[in-house]
Formats: structure tokens, C-alpha cells, sequence
């Protein structure tokens, strides 16, 4: 038996942005907290947010979300929240800044620390559904966590880890390519490789559930087609639509869920030093996890190498490591800084992932170890 939910109310198109007043009115948020990061305020996105506001006086601002966000940060949120006396959350950013935007919502309502709501500690059944209000407004193309069920955080004991429920997912997806013109080719390289990756690993997840199998699919083609453009010219119109649209699809595939991948990126991106992209960390990994689950996939391998225009016969891995390095991004763990002797621990980590448990190979330490010395370099 397959059970399918889909998945929240999403606003695409360029000029986006201009329809957040009546986004607000229908999420029934007045007083929102605008959780952003400093790089995004100094893009000066936030003010292109905050003038289109229906009363700016009413909002309040926290722009402190870090590269990956902590229980700490979303603590600091919370106080910003409470002296607003905010209604609701309104999160500009890539995925970190919509990632702490969830946990915020999630502990204005919810007692207790965000252990207490961690997947794999059966977290998922005390989210309620009396949540805040959220609009999810996203300014790269890659993570899709506008409309992911999941927050990724570091918590106060140093791990990374998942809350996901339903319930999480932002009311309202408001997606407007603009936001993205000009961003740096290599955020835009990594970000594009996060949403490829998250395509290419949702649609490999033995998971039943054909509607989103085939929207990680065309997440992987439009994203491939597109982000060698988007990172040559950060005003290709076209390209950047493409790039959002994919890293959407990406997440809306996420019902599947993921894989090793994304088991292994969670630890590396809970290092405190360091601080890893995640999106570059997910490129760089995908090649061997490719390897790895070959065996077990069937005629996906083929299936996902025609997604991705290569000649019959093609092979996903290589193409990926090509990819990865014709954008000007690092193509090893060790190229990124990550220590030697800390993938042990990370393989360890890996297997009390939640995203272990959708890898379509089954996998365990010694091959988390395996995959982690490929990608080492």
C-alpha cells in the first residue's frame, strides 16, 4: 500500500516577492519574525522583503543563522520572538535561515528541547499541528526546504539532526527566481548540486511512490540542463528559474527520502570546524554513494544517466565528478578541509541517520568507511 500527501501551497514565478502581503493575510501572520542571515542582509535582500511588507513596524528581524543552524541559534530566535510578540514566521534565506525558521515555529508551541522531537527518537508524533503560521521564502536553489517537512540542527550535544513532520512544512513556498540573479557561481554551484543531488538520490530510494519518483526525475534534468548556465552568468533569467524550479521538485521528492548521501552529509555538517557547504559536501559524496547502491537499483542507473543526457551506457558517477569540477567546486572530502580522523566517528554517526534507513543498498559502518575513503581522495 502506498500513502502519498502532497504537500503545501506554493507561489512560483519571478516578481514573486511583490505577493507577500496577501501570502501573510492567508497564513494569518501580522506580526511576523524575519529570520534571515547576514549574508542575505548584505545582498540587501532583506530590505526588498521588508519594503513589500504590509507594516514594517510590525515585523521583527533575527539575522543570526548560522552557516548550520544550532539549537542555540533557534534559542536566540525564540527571544526575538517573544519580545515581537510574534504571530507567525516569514524565513528569507537558503536552506539554514528556512531550517531555523521551523525549529523557531516548533518551539513557540512546543515545551521541551528539540531532542525531544528528533526523528529517530519518535519525535515525529509529538509535533502538533498548532504550529504558527510560515512563509518560506527562499534566495539560492538548492536545498527546496520551502516545502521539506524536515529541519536540519544542530543540537546542544553536537549532533545533527532531523525534526520532521508534516506539520512543519512551511504554509506558504513563495519562490521568486530574481532573488537569486547574481548570486556568487560558487554558491550557485554548490546550492545547484544540492538540488541535483537531492533529485537524483529521491528518485533512487526504493520508497513506493511513482508521482514523486517522477519529480525527482525531471528534478535532476531540468538541474542538470541548467546550472552550468546559472553559474556562468548569474543573470540568465531562464537558467535561474530552471535552477529554483529543480531545487522545488528536489524537495517534493523528499516523501521518498534520501540516502547514504545524505546520512554521511548530516555528520560532516555538524563539525564545528570545518564549517562545511552542504550542497558541495553532497557533490562531492554523491559519486561513490552512486557506486555503492549500483548494484541495487536496477534500471534506475539508466533510467537517471537518460535524465541526465549522457550517451547510452553513461554512467551517473563519473558524470557527477565531471560536473563537479567543470563548476569550480572542490571534488574531494580532503580538498574541502574535512580531518582524516574524524571519518570513523562520522561513519558511526552515519548509522543512526535517519536517511540510512531509504539508501536503496543496505549499509553499514564498514561501508560508510569504504565510501568515505573514496570520497577522501
Amino acid at each position: 500500500m502506498a500513502i502519498i500527501t502532497y504537500l503545501t501551497r506554493i507561489v512560483f514565478d519571478d516578481g514573486a516577492l511583490g505577493g507577500i502581503g496577501a501570502e501573510m493575510a492567508g497564513a494569518g501572520i501580522a506580526r511576523p519574525l524575519v529570520v534571515t542571515d547576514p549574508g542575505v542582509v548584505a545582498a540587501g535582500l532583506l530590505d526588498r522583503l521588508v519594503d513589500r511588507l504590509p507594516d514594517p513596524s510590525l515585523a521583527r528581524v533575527f539575522a543570526e543563522t548560522p552557516a548550520n543552524p544550532t539549537e542555540a541559534s533557534a534559542r536566540a530566535a525564540l527571544v526575538a520572538w517573544r519580545e515581537g510578540a510574534c504571530d507567525g514566521v516569514i524565513a528569507l534565506g537558503g536552506g539554514s535561515a528556512i531550517d531555523l525558521g521551523k525549529a523557531v515555529r516548533l518551539m513557540a508551541t512546543h515545551d521541551g528541547p528539540l531532542a525531544d522531537y528528533v526523528v529517530t527518537a519518535g519525535g515525529a508524533a509529538r509535533i502538533r499541528a498548532d504550529l504558527p503560521g510560515m512563509i518560506a521564502v527562499p534566495t539560492t536553489a538548492g536545498t527546496g526546504a520551502e516545502v521539506g517537512r524536515a529541519a536540519l540542527i544542530v543540537l546542544d550535544d553536537g549532533a545533527k539532526r532531523a525534526l520532521i513532520s508534516q506539520h512543519l512544512i512551511p504554509t506558504c513556498a513563495l519562490c521568486d527566481p530574481e532573488l537569486t540573479h547574481g548570486l556568487p557561481p560558487g554558491v550557485t554551484a554548490g546550492t545547484g548540486m544540492d538540488a541535483i543531488a537531492h533529485g537524483i538520490e529521491t528518485f533512487l530510494s526504493p520508497t513506493v511512490n511513482p508521482p514523486a519518483e517522477a519529480i525527482a526525475l525531471d528534478a535532476v534534468a531540468r538541474g542538470w540542463a541548467h546550472v552550468g548556465r546559472a553559474v556562468a552568468d548569474g543573470g540568465d533569467r531562464e537558467a535561474r528559474w530552471q535552477m529554483m524550479m529543480a531545487a522545488l521538485e528536489g524537495a517534493m521528492a523528499f516523501q521518498k527520502g534520501l540516502g547514504a548521501v545524505h546520512a554521511l552529509s548530516h555528520p560532516l555538517g555538524a563539525l564545528a570546524e570545518p564549517v562545511l557547504h552542504h550542497g558541495t559536501l553532497n557533490a562531492v559524496l554523491l559519486p561513490a554513494v552512486l557506486r555503492y547502491n549500483a548494484p541495487a537499483v536496477g534500471d534506475k542507473t539508466a533510467r537517471l544517466a537518460a535524465a541526465m543526457g549522457l550517451p547510452s551506457g553513461g554512467d551517473p558517477a563519473e558524470a557527477v565528478e565531471s560536473m563537479t569540477a567543470r563548476l569550480g567546486l572542490p571534488t574531494t572530502l580532503s580538498a574541502m578541509g574535512v580531518p582524516a580522523p574524524c571519518l570513523d566517528a562520522v561513519a558511526e554517526a552515519a548509522m543512526t541517520d535517519h536517511c540510512t534507513a531509504t539508501n536503496p543498498r543496505p549499509v553499514d559502518a564498514a561501508a560508510y568507511r569504504a565510501m568515505l575513503a573514496e570520497a577522501y581522495g
